[in-house]
């Protein structure tokens, strides 16, 4: 194994994320500044951070993609950027209420005067962004898809009910919150880095035991993406092992045991 691997995979990044530093190279800053000429930057930005962004480039050459991308037949994306996030977000840090209009599965349309935004997330799985936020009337958590929504407005909110109600909005996600511990076979240490980016969507903290020559990672879910965490330990296969979550250990046991029988192999045979 690299003697480095673990200073530049772990140490040295996580030390520069908790100063609030980032590592960006000449060709990352090119590529900036290539997409910064996109006419989507115009609505993904702010005027005055896009001038900035721009001038901060301004010495970066830009890069031409002619010669080597070529656009094949693909199907429809999604866009990830949405043009709702910008009200939202200056919602949020405002402390405002929101005038929402959104359509639901019925067929028909609902509207809310009051809409607490709590948390803006974006979801791997279905390539959406989706709107937390508390209703006051019901007392619940709502989660609406940002593709849903036909109107936001912000209006000013009373700041203690503002509190009030993202204090309960946490509450609730905390009881809806999973975690587990992954191990990664030391034999694969050098490859923590594809590890991480795995599951990198997920709040996570990672640890490494000297005398175990091993990294763990404790990832933090909501309940509702079991599956999706399960997919990547999948994904990751014989790199890792989880180690802690009965209910995700039970599942991979579960995805064995199948697999097993699928190809006749009978699992007492197996070590």
């Amino acid at each position: 194994m690299n003697p480095f691997e673990k200073i530049f995979n772990y140490q040295l990044l996580s030390r520069l994320q908790d100063g609030g530093a980032a590592m960006v190279t000449s060709h990352e800053r090119s590529w900036l500044k290539s997409m910064l000429a996109h006419p989507a930057a115009e609505e993904a930005f702010l005027p005055e951070t896009l001038d900035k962004l721009r001038d901060m480039l301004r010495e970066e050459p830009v890069v031409d993609w002619t010669p080597h991308l070529l656009h094949k037949a693909a199907s429809k994306e999604k866009m990830v950027y949405h043009p709702h996030i910008r009200t939202i977000r200056r919602a949020i840090h405002a402390c405002s209420a929101l005038r929402i209009a959104y359509s639901v599965k019925s067929g028909g349309s609902n509207a809310h005067e009051n809409a607490i935004p709590f948390k803006l997330e974006y979801s791997m799985v279905k390539r959406e962004w989706y709107l937390l936020w508390y209703d006051s009337r019901k007392s619940m958590l709502m989660n609406t898809r940002l593709s849903k929504l036909a109107e936001v407005s912000e209006k000013p909110c009373d700041p203690e009910r503002f509190a009030r109600c993202t204090a309960q909005a946490k509450a609730y996600l905390v009881s809806r919150r999973a975690e587990a511990v992954i191990a990664v076979v030391p034999a694969y240490n050098e490859e923590l880095s594809r590890i991480l980016y795995a599951f990198s969507c997920f709040e996570r903290e990672v640890s490494f035991d000297e005398e175990r020559d091993e990294y763990r990672i404790k990832l933090y879910f909501s309940l509702n993406e079991q599956e999706y965490v399960l997919s990547k330990a999948r994904f990751l296969g014989k790199r890792i092992r989880i180690v802690e979550n009965d209910r995700l250990i039970a599942r991979m046991k579960q995805t064995v045991s199948w697999a097993l029988q699928r190809y006749g192999v009978d699992e007492g045979a197996t070590e």
